[in-house]
């Protein structure tokens, strides 16, 4: 992994992301990974979990509780590093007072490439992708012109690590909605798995925030797309991802022309055609604090008509190893 020259000391940025726990809840230590999983599916939320994975348990302990302190989450005393070249992508528009935040949180955590696809923001988000890109080589940017759809903007990138040699990319939200502190969980679990999907529909996973009207609409939609698909997928419709990038060089990306939720639901169900291994981690997802969702009427009309066409469109192809 690329590292810069020099580390400018940041000043801290409270994540602008509410917690379920109540304060003074205790933190919860686990050895590594994999350790973490049977805590967050027992309902233990992933920002009590101090996962030590080679850090001196009591310079963790103090680092996670500072970080906690500061509202940005059990931060570790080093980013984890994981075995494999990680690209994050992570779409923006209108998402000035977010980026800088994420981008600082994401690098709190993982040691990682991020890659920010930005479609012709008129608030300036682009321009502050080029200021921190000019500051640490690990950062890059692509920009495209107007709003292209969330679908295009991850294609854009799984390209863009296929044709760079990455080994994991990664899709997170910029808002929060992801918790940072879950990024490398995500990326850990796909030792055993091609695709690794932070699901709310797990045991262990919930949704923060939400009111029933949107619960509702997911809920429906993904048990819609579970009826009709039988991918064995709980959260169809989840955003927060890491994919083999050795996987998606595989399938034909130029078929897919799926926006939104019937993106992740169509890239996902055409992994499992492919014969690859697909897992899901429970996770919390929390609504935005800040700017402004990007989810309208279309979209969801678009994810409602495109699971019955799939099973014919995306046919059975044992691409897997």
């Amino acid at each position: 992994m690329t590292q810069p020259a020099s580390e400018p000391q940041e000043k801290p940025v409270l994540i602008p992301r509410p917690g379920p726990h109540a304060p003074g809840e205790p933190l919860v230590f686990a050895a590594d990974f994999a350790a973490v999983e049977p805590l967050v599916r027992s309902g233990i939320d992933s920002d009590r979990i101090v996962v030590v994975n080679g850090q001196d348990t009591n310079a963790a302990r103090a680092a996670a509780e500072r970080g906690r302190e500061l509202g940005q989450g059990p931060v570790p005393t080093r980013a984890h590093k994981a075995p494999w070249r990680t690209l994050v992508v992570v779409p923006t528009y209108n998402e000035k007072d977010n980026l800088e935040p994420i981008v600082r949180a994401i690098w709190r955590y993982l040691d990682t490439d991020i890659l920010i696809v930005d479609d012709g923001s008129p608030d300036g988000t682009g321009a502050i992708a080029d200021r921190l890109a000019a500051a640490d080589p690990r950062l890059h940017v692509l920009h495209r012109q107007g709003k292209q759809g969330l679908g295009t903007a991850y294609l854009a990138g799984f390209r863009f690590a296929i044709e760079r040699g990455y080994e994991r990319v990664c899709e997170m939200d910029a808002d929060f909605s992801h918790a940072p502190w879950d990024l490398p969980r995500l990326v850990f679990a796909s030792r055993d798995a091609a695709l690794v999907i932070g699901s709310r529909y797990v045991q262990g996973g919930c949704t923060v925030g939400w009111d029933f009207k949107r619960r509702l609409l997911s809920r429906g939609a993904n048990l819609y797309t579970r009826l009709i698909l039988s991918s064995g997928i709980r959260d169809n419709t989840a955003g927060f991802r890491c994919f083999h990038v050795p996987a998606l060089a595989k399938l034909d990306l130029s078929a897919v022309h799926a926006q939104g939720y019937a993106f992740q639901i169509e890239m996902a169900f055409r992994m499992v055609r492919a014969g690859f291994a697909v897992k899901e981690v429970p996770i919390h997802f929390v609504d935005r604090r800040v700017g402004k969702s990007k989810m309208d009427s279309r979209v969801a009309r678009e994810a409602l008509l495109l699971v019955p066409k799939l099973r014919g469109r995306v046919g059975k192809q044992r691409l897997a190893d």
